[in-house]
């Protein structure tokens, strides 16, 4: 096997008006501001590359596994470590273009082997649509949390964009600088968006809502529809923001698309039953899956099992990142789940060592896999070597 090496704005209308012009957050002054061009060893014919293999992935044509791999370029690993990717943190010392100018520093302090590709995408935490519907921000160096005001019985709550909201603007500017400046350079990428329940859970907190899935069923599935439903438009009003870019289609996972890409989630799912699941989070899952492209499934921890087979029976979904969760080592004893999810018809990415990576490759053989290789390696020459080494595991 061979392992290669290597804006338009849309005027966004709601229901009930929620929603601004794109345009409207990017000001005169901005636009005019000088940016420095980003350094990148990245360049047509490795875009080409990109673009030729990884449709070969999702058309099922490519024998091999795809593989991800970054290597630090001297002085990334203490940029990185300096600078926390979580957006809300950097705000309040911060200006947008000054944000991005020390995202553009981090990006030029990788190299890209293997399959990767330059990405980027607006890091406002996990679930930030939680943070549209009204929830407060809170950034801390490591990650993003969400705390709701208060109380409001769930049979009560009502959800909307209010005009103006912050972090929608936000997400919207964010996303609108990225793609202007590093235009054919970096595939700009769809903020994290969440899951309809993990939004939820922001608002009236984990504890409440599986309380409330018990107590008020009614009412968690219908703020379930009218959240997935708000969770479309913004998708669909961030898709041409961030395609502007020209460089295809992805989001915080290690993944790369011709066009609208999207790792689906369902944390809270964790917690309840596949009866509870079918109810509340299968529809939205379906919905989300009819409109995009290359829907994929972020299955995370042994809690999510048990809903392997409704995940496994949704048809356009193209395919599942699975993550044994916190503290749980990759093993062995997961090979025969990654072969049920190929059986399936599923594509499957997963996070790995090189040495688990090995495994799985000599074991399931590669068609059909996304290998994540961490921690990163610690230079190309190191990257290569192993690209050569899994290709003759496979052959």
């Amino acid at each position: 096997m061979c392992y290669s090496t290597s804006l338009c704005l849309k005027n966004l209308t709601y229901r009930t008006s929620r929603f601004y012009n794109a345009s409207r957050v990017t000001s005169p002054s901005i636009l005019t501001r000088r940016i420095e061009l980003m350094k990148l060893d990245f360049h047509e014919e490795d875009w080409a590359r990109i673009e030729r293999d990884w449709g070969a992935f999702w058309a099922g044509e490519l024998a091999r596994p795809i593989v991800m791999m970054q290597v630090f370029k001297p002085g990334g690993p203490e940029l990185f470590d300096a600078w926390t990717r979580f957006i809300p943190v950097h705000l309040a010392t911060h200006s947008v273009d000054e944000i991005l100018d020390r995202e553009q520093e981090k990006l030029e302090h990788l190299e890209w082997c293997g399959d990767t590709f330059p990405k980027w995408a607006p890091n406002l935490g996990p679930g930030i649509v939680a943070g549209f519907l009204g929830a407060e921000v809170h950034g801390v160096a490591d990650t993003v949390w969400f705390s709701s005001g208060p109380d409001t019985p769930i049979s009560d709550l009502e959800v909307a964009i209010a005009p103006g909201n912050r972090w929608w603007r936000l997400a919207q500017e964010f996303s609108a600088r990225a793609a202007q400046r590093w235009a054919g350079q970096v595939c700009v990428g769809y903020t994290d968006l969440g899951g309809n329940l993990d939004i939820l859970a922001s608002l009236v907190t984990t504890q409440q809502l599986l309380l409330d899935c018990v107590d008020e069923p009614e009412h968690v599935a219908r703020l379930a529809n009218d959240i997935t439903a708000i969770w479309l438009d913004c998708y669909d009003a961030l898709d041409p923001v961030v395609s502007a870019c020209g460089r295809g289609s992805t989001n915080w996972a290690p993944l790369w698309s011709p066009q609208r890409f999207y790792m689906l989630q369902s944390d809270f799912s964790y917690m309840i039953s596949p009866a509870m699941f079918e109810r509340f989070v299968l529809p939205d899952l379906e919905r989300c899956c009819a409109a995009i492209d290359y829907p994929f499934y972020h299955m995370d921890g042994k809690g999510q099992l048990r809903h392997l087979d409704y995940l496994l029976g949704i048809k356009p979904l193209r395919g599942i990142q699975w993550q044994p969760g916190a503290g749980t080592p990759a093993t062995e004893n997961w090979l025969p789940l990654l072969k049920r999810i190929r059986d399936a018809g599923k594509l499957c990415q997963v996070y790995v060592t090189p040495e688990w990576a090995e495994t799985i490759v000599r074991v399931l053989g590669g068609r059909g896999f996304v290998l994540a290789i961490e921690p990163p390696f610690l230079s190309r020459a190191e990257a290569e070597d192993f690209l050569r080494h899994l290709a003759q595991v496979e052959s």
